[in-house]
């Protein structure tokens, strides 16, 4: 093996002509561990509420738990970037998913003896294995060629519809199995969790070989192999020079952001109008579908026909399910439908501009990119959540949605702009 250049760590000696099977084990691999990876987050959040109301002894800060780990997957999105820039996928995300597991275990520990502080800092960690998940679907477009690189995001994005489907339904058999220790039922969870976790980076240390990332550093153009192109500043410069990587940012942000908001209230409107805890189950079981389970769908449409023509899609989907949520009142069918294209809408746009983000900078800054974007995506999202609370008491669900649907806008307006200013920026973006 060589050396990467600007780099001490050495190049995995791949034939061009492998990259194909390369990209099919990376996938595998990606894929086998979001099953995982995205059953240990859902299994132990649908419990994170309820834990905390209980170590504070208030249901005022029950909120706080989801918060906390909302917080800590923005916090370590640009230290994760950098560790991969320098190092690689494979080291970012087994630390990603060790951070979780140990903070799983400090909410083990917060909830045994009580400690609310505690229990914030453990979720806060606990986060850390959302932005691996995260993290991954960049992972599968490293070797991914541009004209399938949408479809590689999207099988990873995919993978996750398992553990999202069953992990809320295994929280109370999870939390049972430590009936009569000295573990909390609401923490049991969270021991689950944390072995996931380990496992999870287990499979990716022993079989993510060659690092994707630094194979397609190494099979890059020799002017994108310069260490300086590799900084977090260097990111910044990328996102501010493309436009296209600008449009990127701000659909997979506002995407994230308008589900986010509306879902969170969804379940408290639903039960304003007489709906029962299964119906709001299923709701939210058909929303959970429409983020996952058609992505592939996405994937396909975003290389076939363009991104950009995806995250118009994504912004039209997106409105008409606040519309649809936003006037359903007591029509439970129409806020089920409205919910569903509200997952739909936050797949294309996930995808869609998860791989036009990757289309629009160097190779040499893209994790440093992608770590920005998930930072951007995950605070905007920390935001409106809280807020929406706020909106929904003083204002209402329709207003909600009625906000929800503005948020659209900039995304909309900056895809409209990219498209009349930069024609080639179309032309690519439709390769």
């Amino acid at each position: 093996m060589t050396a990467v250049p600007g780099t001490d760590r050495p190049a995995p000696a791949v034939d061009p002509a492998d990259l194909p099977r390369l990209q099919r084990r990376t996938s595998r691999v990606l894929i086998a561990s979001q099953m995982l990876g995205g059953l240990g987050v859902p299994i132990s959040i649908a419990l994170a509420p309820v834990l905390a109301a209980q170590v504070s002894g208030t249901e005022s800060l029950s909120g706080f738990a989801s918060t906390a780990a909302v917080i800590g997957t923005a916090a370590v999105s640009l230290p994760l970037a950098a560790l991969m820039t320098a190092r690689g996928r494979r080291v970012g995300l087994v630390l990603a998913y060790g951070i979780g597991a140990i903070g799983a275990g400090v909410v083990v520990l917060a909830a045994a003896i009580k400690s609310f502080p505690l229990l914030m800092l453990g979720m806060a960690a606990f986060g850390a294995a959302s932005s691996a998940n995260l993290q991954s679907r960049f992972a599968a477009a490293d070797l991914a060629t541009p004209d399938r690189r949408a479809r590689a995001v999207a099988v990873v994005v995919w993978a996750s519809t398992l553990g999202a489907v069953l992990g809320p339904n295994l929280s109370a058999p999870a939390g049972r199995s430590f009936a009569g220790t000295s573990i909390p039922e609401t923490a049991g969870p969270f021991v689950w969790a944390g072995a996931v976790f380990i496992l999870t980076g287990t499979l990716i240390g022993v079989f993510l070989r060659p690092d994707p990332l630094l194979t397609a550093r190494a099979l890059a153009a020799p002017e994108e192999q310069t260490r300086e192109g590799r900084s977090l500043r260097s990111g910044f410069a990328a996102v501010k020079a493309s436009p296209r990587a600008r449009l990127a940012l701000v659909t997979v942000a506002v995407s994230h952001t308008a589900m986010v908001s509306i879902m969170v209230m969804t379940p408290v409107d639903l039960g304003h109008h007489g709906a029962g805890l299964e119906l709001v189950g299923l709701v939210i079981s058909g929303h959970i579908a429409g983020m996952f389970a058609f992505s592939p769908v996405m994937g396909w449409l975003a290389d076939r026909v363009g991104r950009l023509s995806v995250i118009g899609l994504a912004a039209g989907l997106l409105s008409l399910a606040a519309l649809l949520a936003g006037t359903a009142g007591p029509d439970h069918a129409q806020s089920a439908l409205g919910l569903f294209l509200l997952g739909l809408g936050w797949s294309a746009g996930m995808v869609s501009g998860s791989a036009l983000l990757t289309d629009s900078v160097p190779q040499a800054a893209r994790a440093a990119v992608q770590g920005l974007s998930d930072l951007t995506m995950n605070t905007c999202a920390g935001v409106g959540g809280a807020a929406a609370g706020l909106v929904m008491s003083h204002a209402g669900y329709g207003w909600l949605n009625v906000i929800g649907a503005s948020l659209l806008l900039p995304m909309a307006a900056l895809a409209l702009f990219t498209a009349r200013r930069h024609p080639a920026a179309v032309a690519a973006a439709s390769r």
